[in-house]
């Protein structure tokens, strides 16, 4: 997979947060059960401060690598953290060097079929945040710029 390395500064996410693990047997559940609420309850019509309209999935707080728990936080790039709606998480993307790989396609499986491909990769990662930047809406010809902290 081809990428492009380049140095980001911090952001900051709100959004619904949830833990789990690549091995457990309802992660996709999990993470899309986010996903529908942060949909379905309108929270992105409703969320202040944001720094634009695309969504991000955030993967956080690793225990240790790909192969431990973390945190799965779905929102938004916010501006600032203050008078943000009661009930969500904010989380913080350390600034730092990153893998930018651009992915297209069904937004499921073009991201399913990154992850497994990712983790087969020799990448020195950090496990300080990784995300997911969501381009469009578009379900069947999707496009997401993944983000890979590296050390």
């Amino acid at each position: 997979m081809e990428y492009e390395i380049l140095d980001m500064n911090e952001k900051i996410i709100a959004g619904l947060c949830a833990r789990t693990n690549n091995s457990a047997p309802d992660m996709p559940q999990v993470i899309g059960g986010l996903w529908t609420r942060l949909y379905g309850e309108g929270l992105h019509l409703s969320m202040p401060n944001k720094a634009n309209d695309k969504s991000v999935g955030l993967y956080s707080d690793y225990a240790s690598d790909a192969s431990g728990d973390y945190d799965i936080t779905v929102g938004f790039e916010v501006t600032t953290d203050e008078q943000l709606p009661e009930g969500l998480t904010v989380k913080r993307i350390p600034a730092g060097r990153y893998a930018k790989f651009i992915v297209k396609g069904d937004m499921h499986q073009a991201v399913s079929d990154f992850w497994q491909a990712l983790w087969t990769m020799d990448l020195d990662r950090a496990y300080t945040g990784d995300y997911e930047e969501y381009q469009n809406s578009d379900m069947e010809q999707a496009e997401i710029h993944m983000y890979i902290a590296l050390r």
